[in-house]
């Protein structure tokens, strides 16, 4: 693959945007400018492949898979209505592209989203005929008793919904603070399923997907490449 055709396939533009970075001396590899376009790079050098672009690194990546800590205030969506996009979190190369958010998380609500340009791996973590399990925090308004974690194992039955709906699981973390495991991804879930059993959340936080966890060490507003292992860990829930 040509060096204009990676930068393109990686969101550094149109095919002619791109052909000028490299002709503007803005492309480095290895160190060195590389000034030539048409500068090939072979099959089995691309998956490690490396170069640097106005000074800030970058590795070639067939596919994006990112993991984002979201912080409250920020819509998972392109076109935002009230508040900024998360995709400001982001370098403006993976929204161009094609990067979309894997399931949505309301504004107000924190914690692990993750994001991908590879529509089969947004549908298999999407659909509910999947059945990947999400973890939420939610503090709740009232105290947390055994009734109400009885009727979120049972199933409590939500507005516009024929059938209740469960939770895999329900715990109490503290007086008010209730660790909720479910499979689908239905409008306000989770808050819904909390008002159903008689209580009311006032903070919401997804700490896991599938077997992956919100990694300690990636701060509220900061994203992150997933690696082999950590999509592994995914499938595993």
């Amino acid at each position: 693959m040509d060096l204009e055709r990676i930068l393109f396939t990686q969101g550094f533009g149109s095919r002619r945007q791109c052909r000028a970075l490299v002709a503007d001396g803005r492309v480095f590899i290895g160190g060195s400018a590389c000034t030539n376009p048409d500068n090939t790079i072979t099959s089995d050098a691309l998956a490690s492949f490396e170069f640097q672009v106005d000074g800030t690194n970058w590795q070639y990546r067939e596919k994006a898979y990112l993991a984002l800590n979201k912080p409250p205030g920020y819509e998972c969506s392109r076109d935002p209505q009230h508040h900024l996009s998360v995709f400001h979190l982001l370098p403006p190369q993976l929204a161009e592209r094609g990067v979309q958010c894997v399931g949505r998380l309301d504004q107000d609500t924190t914690g692990l989203l993750l994001l991908s340009d590879d529509g089969a791996f947004v549908h298999a973590f999407t659909s509910p005929k999947k059945k990947v399990p999400k973890v939420y925090l939610a503090t709740t308004k009232h105290p947390i008793d055994e009734t109400q974690l009885s009727a979120l194992r049972d199933g409590v039955l939500l507005h516009g919904e024929s059938q209740p709906i469960a939770a895999v699981s329900a715990n109490r973390r503290g007086e008010r603070l209730l660790e909720l495991s479910v499979l689908e991804g239905k409008y306000h879930q989770v808050k819904r399923m909390v008002a159903a059993s008689g209580n009311r959340v006032e903070g919401l936080h997804r700490e896991r997907i599938g077997g992956y966890g919100l990694p300690d060490d990636l701060a509220e507003g900061r994203w992150r490449w997933l690696t082999d292992s950590d999509l592994a860990m995914l499938r595993q829930g």
